[in-house]
């Protein structure tokens, strides 16, 4: 009797170590970390949504044009932050553009600075200091249809870019300016969701057999083979990130993505299962700026690759006649724009 009351306990105190352990390893699995505020934007700046670092190292962002009151008017606006410390080094002022800017970044041979006019429909070359743009790279179909929204490059210094509304990722070929041909077409680029953006956030695996794209209003993340500059056929690569926005690939092929309506970064492998889920919104200061992460939109790596920075677009759908999201209020007492940072670190399970 003696040895089985033993034998019992034994039992019992295993028992409660492995469902330890498993509570233990499960909460690591979703450890979020801390998410900085890295630079606030000026008053009377709009939400920030496209994100690069540029070849002097400092951060580069572009407004998008809305605040919660609705849409401004003027030129689109760039800001330059120093990498070091978020401090604003200078706001330009894009010259010939209209006020709505998404993706940005700069090409990799002859680091020009691009940067997608969303309202115009169309690329433009800028220089980031005094502002002065030309357009560089057009798109064959009325500004009016189009949806221009984010770009990357292959190793062969091509440029793409994601067209959220006719479902397009369109060619640039070669580093100069000129017409972009459509270089692939999907269903699977188009979306009747919320919000109302398909192909989004875009960039190409290591061995550059396999491009990426964020369907935001599909909560998808579209997988392209590709094959001697070839694209094959689109297919669902992974469902359930809510509100896929920016994409970024990292070193070991992990694919880092802003979930916008969910106000974090998940993270997932080569084969798709999610490996992370990082920051959180965190509330609205006394100054108005938000905390953590709203309605993150781009993100992109320090040059040492440790640090991810994240633009919070704080974007209130209601301002498109759409119903709320659960955030929109929130969204609504925004007075400050953000850009956050984090540690770019993946936790041990």
């Amino acid at each position: 009797m003696h040895f089985q009351r033993r034998r019992m306990g034994v039992a019992l105190l295993v028992g409660a170590a492995l469902l330890l352990a498993t509570s233990n390893v499960a909460a690591l699995a979703w450890e979020r970390g801390d998410v900085d505020t890295f630079a606030v934007l000026p008053d009377g700046a709009t939400g920030p949504e496209g994100i690069a670092i540029g070849p002097d190292g400092n951060v580069y962002v572009a407004t998008f044009g809305f605040n919660n009151a609705g849409p401004v008017t003027g030129a689109g606006q760039l800001y330059v932050f120093r990498e070091n410390d978020g401090r604003l080094l200078r706001q330009v002022s894009v010259a010939g553009s209209t006020s709505h800017l998404l993706g940005l970044d700069f090409h990799p041979s002859t680091q020009t600075l691009l940067v997608i006019d969303f309202g115009a429909g169309n690329v433009r070359s800028v220089d980031p200091t005094t502002g002065m743009s030309s357009v560089c790279i057009t798109v064959p179909t009325p500004p009016a249809s189009t949806g221009l929204n984010a770009l990357t490059f292959d190793s062969a210094g091509n440029t793409y870019i994601s067209d959220s509304f006719q479902g397009i990722i369109w060619k640039k070929t070669g580093p100069g300016c000129g017409t972009a041909t459509a270089w692939v077409t999907s269903p699977l680029l188009t979306t009747t969701g919320v919000p109302p953006f398909g192909a989004n956030g875009l960039a190409f695996n290591k061995a550059g057999n396999a491009l990426f794209v964020a369907n935001t209003g599909n909560d998808q993340i579209i997988r392209i083979p590709v094959a001697g500059g070839n694209p094959g056929t689109p297919a669902v690569f992974v469902n359930s990130i809510n509100g896929a926005d920016g994409l970024v690939i990292d070193k070991d092929d992990n694919i880092w993505v802003a979930a916008n309506q969910a106000d974090e970064i998940v993270v997932l492998d080569p084969t798709g299962k999610a490996i992370a889920k990082l920051g959180d919104f965190d509330g609205i200061g006394r100054d108005g700026a938000a905390r953590g992460l709203l309605f993150p939109a781009s993100l992109v790596f320090s040059r040492d690759r440790q640090v991810l920075y994240v633009t919070n677009l704080a974007l209130d759908i209601r301002l498109f006649e759409l119903a709320q999201s659960v955030d929109s209020q929130w969204i609504a007492k925004v007075k400050r724009y953000t850009v956050s940072k984090l540690p770019a670190r993946i936790p041990r399970f």
